[in-house]
């Protein structure tokens, strides 16, 4: 009765999505919810103006919100996920992307915290902030110019999590495991955001750059691959399925 109930609700509420274009966090739903072949309404939030309606849904300020039914606005990409698997994930069957058993599912949150979190933490945040949301602020809001200091930061720390990468694809044909899970697309979500602005070393990096090609080459990937800052090109190979 319960499935009956919200597959009901699904139908008569249209789903939308609040992000930033490229907010990681958010890239990771956009790209969950196409691997399940939804289609959202897509707002793009700033979240420095703290809008008084997009607060009333997330009182963190953060993007992404998802709104499926009209009372339940889901915040954050970790509870986005969870629900969307709680809710479409049996129906997925083999292509489900997180896993039925416990210690694989355990597996999965446990590096989509590294990747939507540490990695965020440690370089994705930084260089986003710095190189693109500054841009967009006003000075009363702390926009300006970047500041090298924590791009430079970015910059060496990435280094250290593709090679955790590498290390997980020596043994594994996802991060995860034998199949795609959440925690591919939260990773690949987060270095494409650096891979936009050039800031990822793939020449030293051949199996992250092997698994970043498969992950990229995905049906779901394509309207990312198609976002473009205002004022700034991608790198030469961001677009590019086979770099």
């Amino acid at each position: 009765m319960l499935g009956h109930w919200m597959q009901v609700d699904f139908v008569s509420f249209m789903t939308t999505l609040y992000h930033a274009a490229f907010c990681p966090q958010s890239r990771f739903v956009r790209l969950v919810l196409g691997e399940l072949g939804i289609t959202p309404t897509l707002i793009e939030e700033r979240v420095w103006e703290r809008r008084r309606e997009f607060m009333a849904l997330n009182p963190a300020g953060t993007t992404p919100v998802f709104l499926e039914q009209e009372d339940l606005p889901l915040p954050g990409a970790g509870v986005i996920a969870e629900y969307l698997d709680e809710t479409r994930g049996l129906g997925m069957g083999d292509r489900r992307l997180l896993p039925d058993q416990p210690a694989e599912r355990a597996e999965v949150r446990r590096l989509l915290d590294w990747f939507n979190g540490k990695l965020f933490d440690e370089v994705t945040g930084y260089l986003q902030h710095e190189k693109i949301t500054k841009r967009f602020m006003s000075a009363e809001q702390g926009g300006g110019g970047p500041d090298m200091t924590p791009i430079r930061a970015a910059r060496n720390n990435i280094r250290y999590h593709l090679a955790y990468i590498d290390y997980l694809m020596a043994e594994r044909n996802w991060l995860a495991g034998p199949k795609m899970t959440y925690a591919d697309l939260a990773a690949a979500a987060q270095i494409s955001v650096a891979d936009y602005l050039g800031d990822v070393p793939w020449s030293t990096h051949e199996p992250a750059k092997l698994w970043y090609q498969k992950v990229k080459s995905r049906p779901a990937f394509r309207p990312l691959l198609a976002d473009r800052v205002p004022g700034m090109d991608p790198s030469a190979h961001y677009a590019d399925l086979d770099f």
